[in-house]
């Protein structure tokens, strides 16, 4: 790793790179699973999920640019082959497995969910453990958006459990909020 002069030490630096490495192996899982599922979705929302897919593979790719970027600006390297990838996310691959297009979406749904969790914690890591506001600020970015994708396949899912007048069968009565 490169001697910086940035206002961290080199101990901090690892710890961000480290943190950045899992991530960007996360969103690089991600992206794959996302282009997979725009391949080999079928069905009545074909046209709708082909489209929100290639919509979000093509965010996830800009991520995973810029988090790479983010790494050698701290003086690291990014991981970048697929074995390395595989052993740092945290998210699972579904070989040879070809699911309904509504549980293509749960599982996308799942995955950014866990992708938000995992930078939720690494956002209050790099603020307080290593004093890198900047890396804090850039996961908050990435953060905010895995959260529009994930209420979008959340949203997709709900309304596969509506019956014809729009109501959740068998579903309890939750309280509304007002505003």
């Amino acid at each position: 790793m490169a001697t910086l002069n940035i206002g961290l030490t080199e101990e901090q630096r690892y710890g961000v790179i480290e943190l950045l490495n899992r991530h960007l192996s996360d969103f690089y899982l991600l992206n794959v699973k996302t282009k997979k599922y725009h391949w080999d979705v079928v069905g009545p929302q074909f046209r709708t999920l082909h489209e929100l897919w290639e919509e979000h593979y093509n965010a996830l790719s800009l991520n995973i640019d810029e988090t790479a970027e983010r790494i050698r600006a701290l003086g690291g390297y990014p991981v970048g082959t697929a074995k390395g990838f595989l052993e740092l996310a945290t998210i699972k691959e579904h070989p040879n497995d070809l699911p309904s297009a509504t549980e293509m979406v749960a599982r996308l749904a799942s995955d950014h969910e866990q992708v938000i969790r995992n930078l939720r914690t690494d956002i209050s890591r790099s603020s307080e453990e290593f004093k890198d506001e900047g890396t804090a600020d850039f996961l908050t970015g990435i953060m905010e958006q895995h959260e529009e994708m994930a209420w979008m396949l959340r949203s997709f899912v709900e309304g596969e459990r509506l019956d014809s007048s729009g109501n959740r069968p068998n579903s309890e009565t939750k309280p509304t909020i007002n505003a």
